[in-house]
């Protein structure tokens, strides 16, 4: 890992403005749960739905964003609309909080 002399101060600012923004993104539970779903791979609408149990206007916004910042892409199989991760940033993240919150959730449980 390179020492913080050895970083340029602009790189990190723009860099710390793209984590900000990915972390906004993640920063709802709708979404980080759309996210965990589509770490297993792509997914209709409708298998996400069911899955998650968020309701379609919510699961629809939620898409939208995660479209919109560029988390997802969609491809288009007849009136079916398959969502899958298109960021490699979000899917590392995502694979992080699976190891830290979701791989051993009974240790979470012992702890209350």
């Amino acid at each position: 890992m390179a020492h913080m002399a050895d970083l340029d101060i602009e790189t990190l600012r723009r860099s710390a403005a793209d984590a900000c923004g990915l972390l906004k993104v993640l920063g709802n539970p709708d979404r980080l749960l759309l996210l965990c779903q589509l770490t297993q791979g792509e997914h209709c609408v409708g298998d996400l739905a069911s899955a998650t149990g968020i309701v379609q206007p919510t699961l629809s916004q939620q898409l939208t964003v995660l479209r919109h910042n560029g988390l997802v892409s969609t491809r288009r199989e007849g009136k079916q609309v398959h969502y899958s991760i298109a960021s490699p940033q979000a899917m590392e993240v995502m694979q992080v909080l699976y190891r830290l919150y979701c791989q051993h959730p009974e240790r979470e449980e012992s702890s209350t």
